[in-house]
């Protein structure tokens, strides 16, 4: 892509001398470039010593390094592991240790000044002989795998004017001591795993030019103080670091003359009290400025202002919370590259271009703003950004027609506006355009231009028009496209033939081409000569018929899943040159058996044969697959023992081997060698014999499926070894759409895609089976159902509290069901039924509300049914077969309930405990409160009338009894609604 750009650049008349000032403007360029620059510089030093051109002293003598560091740079050495082989020059037969491999010495005396060994592959920990290298000025570590904590000794090494750590696996904290490098310009601590307060030690390297402390770790500033110090700044990232306390922190970078680079991406910006005092020196020359990933609002452009000038080239304020953009930025001369993305406020597309339609718009060259919230429509305003080249609007909301104004602009070369709300026809006046790279797709437009208009896109190399609306005819104009790399037109309503001479169009040219997800018909002719070195090929979800064609040798990707493809597979065998990475020929009409000719792809990362008619047994070949992800074989007539070989593929996440014919027992090796699994699927299949306990040592495991096979034996009790099943979170080894079309960190469209895929399974899932595809990584799940297995269900197995489905029926396990199967309170599916298990259904395990599916029918069960909103909402049914079982749902009546029971005592619960239920409570509360108000007032009647308490007396008598028939029976009926 990176070359296409230039080419772009190039082809609209961009002379040399701008590209140049580009790339050397641009701060981090210039840093990496100075950075080669010196190591250029030492390496030519080095190798003129190497090479026999050693330095005399005066008399003559040739100056090699001191015996003291030649051993110190050894024992150097002897605390690390040199995996990449990077220190083999250091050996103890070579005296002249200003020979070996990243060392520099001074030319006068021998003395060891730079040690430059990042990146190397070093495995260990920074050694204390370093110390003796007295005569150092220079030491880069970085990109390395050393561990420990940053040594305190190096605030010793005083002479010290670079020092690299970067992108160790050093820990602790930042020592105090480096503050005592007070020569130091050039310090770089980024990328470790440090944290705790940056020591205001720092500010004593007042002579620092450079000073790097990105995505350090979790460290923080309390006072931003010792910043202050540091005058001489031209280069300041503090990515990731909180500055949540640092007050007046515009203040201090605003004080820096010469600073050009400032990063504090992820600084916590917007929980500063006072970023900034009254009065602020606006005085700016910073030329980049990246202030992303700070929950930032609007209210910062108050600020801001003070860090802008003129000399602004590159402005980052992506991941905030704007809801516009201040005019001020606008008027900015020098601006070219501006960054939006992930911006969660909402912001009128035309008023962002309105307000940066001052001398930003003519100088304006990258817009940045994908995934966004920008409404509106793409208005003719745009036609005032006549530098643009590059614009990136994908994943936002605008709506309306695409102005016709920005097919005019002259130096636009890429355009990329999909997933968005746009509708309309394409413009004819793309045809007007010098438009490389154009990216439509995921809208609601329709049409093309006509064929006069589009034969002018001349320039366009690749087109993705995928989700527009192109059908129903195939759209011809394509092969006016004559300098075509990549065509997307994927879901776009085509239901027709390909003409033939399509598929020549490009010969040797066309590197990607998608038509996936039409309904496009027809044989698909050989295409040995039709594209480019590692093409791309994605023809699924058609109507496509007849053998597979040939296919270039270097193919990278192809998926030419659910067509119509019959024969066989023998094409494979002619793609010897081993670049492919992805192959899925699923749901087609294929029958062969797969070829013993897979020694070549040694970068396939899946492969997919499912649903096919292909047989036999699996070939020795397979061993070669050192990078296979997936293998997926399910429903096919495989059959046969497992090979050995396929132990090898020790990079596998998920294997399916489901429906099929394959027999033997259960490798003990899947669980020794492919540990990375988090799917095993081998169900109906005829493999035999126990379930291996190395299983329990698949830590990743999510879908474990071994039902409908001849699986005997007992179910391991290391099941709870099965770590995802116990932890909370979910697998990060899914492929999802893994080997799709991404974009670089620039946003630059990459243009390497290979193909589409997202991991898949059939499984049975409450009764029925259902296929899990995006939301397969979030399942987990066992099922041994339909095999031989016997003995009890293991207690351990009630420790995998993340389960979410489980699946034993159909097998002949006997024993009660464990009491703490409770504690699976994750669990939707739980499936019993067709055992031999005993004894009553545990009390707990009404705590597991999330069931929605439960079955422990035609089992030796008994006992009431515990009472639970859940378990009384299944049918009768999930509990037949289990004749001493009773209680709601099913109809049989559980010993006493038939029986009149006297109402409990105040103060006993129904077990027999101290509590008393809700309903009691009140019913008593009430019934005290009335029959002590009723009492006094009958009382006081009583005590007057003689006449009246005598008949009151026999009234009572005759009443009570009836009263007291009723209340009892009307209790007892209100128990039973209680516990239902």
């Amino acid at each position: 892509m990176y070359a296409l750009i230039q080419k772009n650049l190039v082809e609209q008349d961009k002379t040399m001398i701008a590209k140049i000032f580009f790339y050397i403007t641009h701060p981090c360029v210039f840093i990496i470039f100075s950075l080669v620059l010196l190591h250029l510089e030492a390496t030519t030093t080095n190798q003129n010593i190497a090479v026999g051109g050693e330095e005399n002293d005066a008399n003559g003598a040739i100056k090699k390094c001191s015996d003291e560091e030649r051993h110190t740079l050894l024992n150097f050495k002897s605390h690390l592991q040199d995996t990449d082989g990077f220190l083999s020059t250091w050996r103890d037969e070579e005296d002249d240790c200003c020979r070996w491999r990243g060392v520099t010495c001074n030319t006068q005396t021998g003395h060891v000044t730079r040690l430059e060994v990042g990146p190397s592959g070093l495995v260990g920990k920074i050694s204390h002989s370093l110390l003796n290298l007295t005569y150092l000025n220079h030491l880069d570590l970085s990109h390395n795998y050393l561990y420990g904590t940053i040594p305190t000794f190096i605030g010793s090494m005083t002479l010290l004017r670079y020092l690299n750590l970067a992108g160790n696996n050093l820990n602790g904290t930042i020592p105090r001591s480096i503050g005592s490098l007070t020569e130091l310009s050039f310090l770089d601590l980024s990328y470790l795993s440090l944290y705790g307060t940056i020591p205001l030690e720092l500010g004593n390297l007042t002579n620092l030019q450079v000073l790097s402390l990105g995505f350090v770790g979790r460290c923080r500033v309390e006072n931003i103080k010792w910043l202050s110090h540091l005058s001489g700044l031209q280069t300041l990232n503090m990515d990731g670091i909180s500055l949540d306390k640092a007050n007046h922190w515009v203040n201090v970078i605003s004080s820096f003359r010469n600073l050009s680079y400032l990063s504090l991406r992820g600084c916590e910006l917007s929980k500063v009290m006072y970023p900034y005092s009254s009065f602020v020196n606006s005085s700016s020359s910073i030329v980049f400025l990246d202030l992303g990933n700070n929950s930032l609002n609007s209210s910062m452009y108050h600020w801001l202002f003070s860090l802008t000038s003129n000399s602004l080239f590159e402005l980052d304020l992506s991941y905030n919370m704007l809801d516009g953009i201040p005019k001020y930025l606008g008027n900015l001369s020098n601006l070219e590259v501006l960054k939006l993305e992930n911006n969660s406020a909402v912001i009128k597309f035309p008023d962002f271009l309105k307000n940066l339609s001052g001398c930003s718009s003519l100088t304006l060259a990258w817009l940045y703003a994908s995934r966004s919230h920008f409404t509106g429509s793409l208005s003719d305003d745009i036609q005032n950004f006549s530098s643009l080249e590059f614009l990136y609007l994908s994943e936002n909301q605008l709506n309306g027609t695409i102005s016709e104004k920005l097919w005019e602009l002259p130096m636009l070369g890429i355009v990329d506006v999909s997933f968005n709300y746009l509708r309309g026809g394409i413009s004819e006046k793309i045809g007007n355009s010098k438009i490389f790279v154009i990216d439509l797709s995921r809208n609601s437009l329709d049409g093309v231009p006509s064929t006069d208009n589009i034969s002018s896109l001349s320039y366009v190399e690749h087109i993705d028009l995928s989700s527009c609306k192109l059908g129903p005819r195939f759209p011809k104009w394509i092969q006016t496209l004559k300098n075509l790399t990549n065509l997307d037109i994927s879901n776009t309503g085509i239901s027709d033939t390909i003409p033939l001479e399509f598929w020549n169009m490009w010969p040797s040219r066309l590197h990607h081409l998608n038509l996936s997800s039409n309904n496009i018909s027809g044989k698909v002719p050989d295409l040995l000569s039709s594209f480019d070195d590692n093409p791309v090929i994605d023809l699924s979800s058609n109507r496509f018929y007849g053998p597979i064609p040939n296919f270039p040798s270097t193919l990278k990707s192809l998926n030419l899943s659910r067509n119509k493809f019959f024969g066989g597979i023998s094409f494979l065998c002619q793609l010897v040159h081993g670049y492919l990475e992805f192959l899925d020929l699923s749901h087609n009409f294929l029958a062969e058996q797969l070829p013993d000719c897979l020694w070549h792809f040694k970068e396939l990362k899946v492969l997919n044969l499912g649903y096919n008619n292909l047989f036999g047994r699996l070939p020795t070949s397979i061993e070669s697959l050192f990078k296979l992800e997936v293998l997926y074989l399910y429903n096919n007539d495989f059959s046969g023992e497992l090979p050995l070989s396929l132990k090898n593929c020790t990079s596998l996440t998920s294997l399916n081997l489901g429906v099929n014919k394959f027999s033997g027992n259960v490798p003990i090796w899947i669980g020794e060698n492919l540990s990375g699994l988090y799917v095993l699927i081998l169900r109906s299949n005829n493999f035999f014999g126990t379930i291996p306990s190395q299983l329990c040592q698949l830590a990743y495991l999510q879908v474990l499926d071994m039902s409908m096979n001849n699986l005997h034996g007992i179910i391991p009790s290391c099941l709870d070894n099965l770590t995802s099943m116990v932890q909370e979170g979910f697998s990060e080894k899914q492929n999802i759409q893994k080997y799709s079309s991404t974009k670089n960190t620039t946003g630059v469209v990459n243009l390497a895609y290979n193909g589409r895929y997202v991991d898949n399974a059939m499984i049975k899932w409450q009764g029925d089976e259902r296929e899990f595809i995006n939301n397969l990584r979030l399942l987990k799940s066992i099922d041994l159902s339909s095999n031989n297995l016997t003995g009890q269900i293991p207690y351990e197995l009630t420790n995998l509290f993340e389960l979410l489905a489980l699946n034993l029926s159909h097998n002949a396990l006997f024993g009660e069901i464990p009491w703490k199967i409770g504690q699976m309170k994750k669990l939707l599916t739980l499936d019993l039924s067709r055992n031999n298990f005993s004894g009553g259904i545990p009390i707990s395990m009404s705590q597991v509300t999330l069931l929605s599916y439960l079955d422990v029918s035609f089992n030796n069960l008994s006992g009431r049914i515990p009472s639970s909103t859940q378990l009384q909402s299944f049918e009768p049914s999930r509990y037949n077969g289990n004749k001493e079982l009773c209680g709601p749902p099913i109809t049989k009546i559980c010993p006493g309930d038939e029986e009149l029971e006297v109402p409990p005592v105040i103060g006993e619960s129904e077990g027999g405990g101290n509590g008393i239920s809700e309903l009691w409570r009140w019913f008593y509360i009430g019934g005290v409160t009335g029959f002590a108000t009723g009492f006094w007032i009958a009382c006081g009647a009583l005590l007057v009338n003689n006449r009246g308490r005598h008949a009151f007396f026999h009234f009572l008598d005759s009443f009570k009894d009836q009263v007291y028939v009723n209340v009892v029976v009307f209790v007892v009926k209100l128990q039973r609604v209680v516990r239902a």
